[in-house]
């Protein structure tokens, strides 16, 4: 009898996260197991022309379903998600529905199946951040109270599990599928147009990335935090790739200069081309902080804390918190080249897919 896994996605990051455990499926299905797969699109996040060219780049397969949800506010949203994937489980139940992250969709799609009595798996379980004021601990916490198969990255999350009072028999470290796909498509990493219009060489530049509410949305400390890094880079070029809201901020603020190089969101082999042969990278992602890990790229985090500590005890992250004054000692640490070097976390190899898909093939066979 087939197994069907339902593979939930809701935003860009999940794809990363979800490309390499279906290419473990497949590879089963070659061998003869009767796995099954269903991805579904929960439409949180949808770009038409990003998500084309970016499931085109990963060799991601269309989802099978869209859920259409759209935006709206968090509660709007969830509800959207929750009624819709409820409406299609009832439709077509699953086995097991293995949802990755902490976006809305993950907590979201959780709640669902449980309530239909449907396992459920996290990928990435157990990281936390501790602070409340992110919608994602919300996620993470909410999500991690129901689930029933855990996946973790680390030996810091399988604590956090334990702490939460999760079986040693649900909890299971097998690495970071988002370094799968990473380690993956590193052969393929391809120079972005600005590389040669802006006479880009390798160490010669810093990558930049800013998102989040707290640093973008309050117009003073986004002009200070990007002022503080011009003056403290020395010659080096900035190279913003520059979300769509973001820019609409920042071109209120008028703020200029001959080397912040704002460029369009880069597809995932651009942007990690950029990143890799950058001389450091200034961020206030999770997900990115991980990949300069296993690059071995000095990274700056402007947040006040992190649901990924691994990267900062282990890796090549720094946490710097949100005071633009924290800018100028790190950067006279990377400019005097007493940046640390930073190991890889154990397992994060490339083939933690295949041991989630071994841990499914378990639970089928049980």
């Amino acid at each position: 009898m087939n197994y069907l896994i339902d593979l939930i996605a809701g935003a860009r990051p999940n794809f990363m996260k979800i490309a390499p455990i279906i290419d473990a499926i497949k590879d089963a299905q070659e061998t003869g197991n009767k796995l099954e797969y269903r991805l579904v699109h929960t439409g949180q996040h949808y770009d038409r022309n990003m998500s084309e060219q970016f499931f085109e780049q990963l060799g991601i397969p269309e989802p099978d379903v869209n859920l259409g949800a759209g935006g709206g506010t968090q509660a709007e949203q969830t509800a959207k998600i929750m009624v819709a994937y409820e409406a299609l489980l009832l439709e077509k139940p699953c086995n097991l529905t293995l949802v990755v992250g902490d976006v809305t969709s993950t907590m979201a799609c959780s709640i669902a199946a449980k309530k239909l009595n449907i396992e459920v798996a996290h990928v990435e379980a157990g990281i936390r951040s501790h602070d409340l004021t992110m919608p994602e601990e919300i996620n993470r916490m909410l999500t991690d109270s129901i689930t029933d198969h855990f996946y973790t990255t680390t030996e810091l999350a399988n604590n956090n599990l334990r702490k939460l009072g999760a079986r040693e028999d649900q909890i299971h470290l097998v690495g970071n599928t988002m370094i799968d796909t990473l380690l993956k498509q590193r052969p393929r990493f391809t120079q972005p147009q600005c590389w040669k219009e802006q006479n880009l060489e390798k160490g010669n530049y810093i990558v930049m990335t800013l998102h989040r509410p707290a640093n973008v949305d309050e117009e003073s400390k986004l002009k200070d935090l990007i002022q503080a890094i011009i003056d403290n880079s020395e010659s080096l070029k900035l190279i913003f790739p520059v979300h769509p809201r973001t820019r609409q901020i920042l071109e209120g603020l008028d703020i200029h200069h001959d080397r912040l190089i704002m460029v369009e969101p880069l597809g995932y082999l651009e942007f990690n081309y950029l990143v890799e042969n950058s001389k450091a990278v200034i961020t206030d992602s999770g997900g990115i902080t991980e990949e300069t890990t296993v690059m071995g790229i000095p990274c700056m985090t402007l947040r006040d804390n992190t649901e990924r500590p691994e990267t900062i005890e282990m890796g090549t992250n720094e946490l710097l918190g949100t005071d633009p004054k924290a800018i100028a000692p790190a950067m006279k640490r990377l400019f005097e080249g007493n940046w640390k070097k930073g190991e890889v976390p154990p397992l994060w190899d490339g083939k933690t897919a295949s041991r989630i898909v071994e841990k499914i093939l378990e639970l089928q066979n049980n």
